[in-house]
């Protein structure tokens, strides 16, 4: 399965990003599945990349032009594509992606993933969305979801295929399903 994961190529100030971001991709390297991300070296994107490389599994990197330009890809990568801008790349991951993953990460990661979630309730994207809320990271963002079905602007229905995991091994119980 090829699991694209959005995060930041900021690393925060939370030591506890870190060491969650290795675990993950330590597990996407070791399970057979792929690895497909923005293809940064910086950040928690280098350490997803580098965390799914050591331990053997594959990571196609999707990179922008102008990123490359400022020398921010990964190096060693299993494959990097280069796109001609951030929708063309946002467009690769998508069309790449068999489960997305939004790890904690900045306002391209809002955004990456907001589009995901709007495919998945459209029933345009048949694949899990899953936003890792390490630390209660997105819970103002579940609150928001669950205050549009309150209101009558979204539902359940459309929410589903749409989650909000503690813990890695919530990913791993939802990505089993979806195998």
């Amino acid at each position: 399965m090829n699991i694209t994961v959005y995060l930041g190529a900021n690393a925060g100030n939370d030591p506890t990003l870190r060491k969650a971001v290795q675990e993950l991709g330590a597990w996407i390297g070791t399970s057979g599945n792929a690895l497909i991300y923005g293809g940064s070296k910086t950040g928690l994107m280098g350490e997803i990349a580098k965390s799914v490389l050591e331990a053997g599994g594959n990571v196609t990197g999707v990179e922008p032009q102008f990123f490359m330009d400022e020398g921010f890809q990964y190096d060693g990568l299993t494959e990097l594509i280069v796109t001609k801008d951030m929708s063309e790349r946002k467009n690769e991951m998508i069309e790449l992606g068999d489960a997305f993953i939004a790890f904690p990460g900045g306002t391209g990661t809002l955004e990456e993933i907001s589009e995901i979630m709007s495919k998945v309730s459209l029933k345009q994207l048949d694949a899990p969305c899953i936003l890792y809320n390490l630390n209660g990271f997105y819970q103002d963002l579940k609150a928001l979801l669950n205050h549009m079905i309150e209101m009558g602007l979204s539902s359940k229905e459309r929410q589903e295929g749409i989650y909000f995991v503690d813990s890695l091994d919530q990913i791993k119980c939802i990505l089993g399903k979806a195998d």
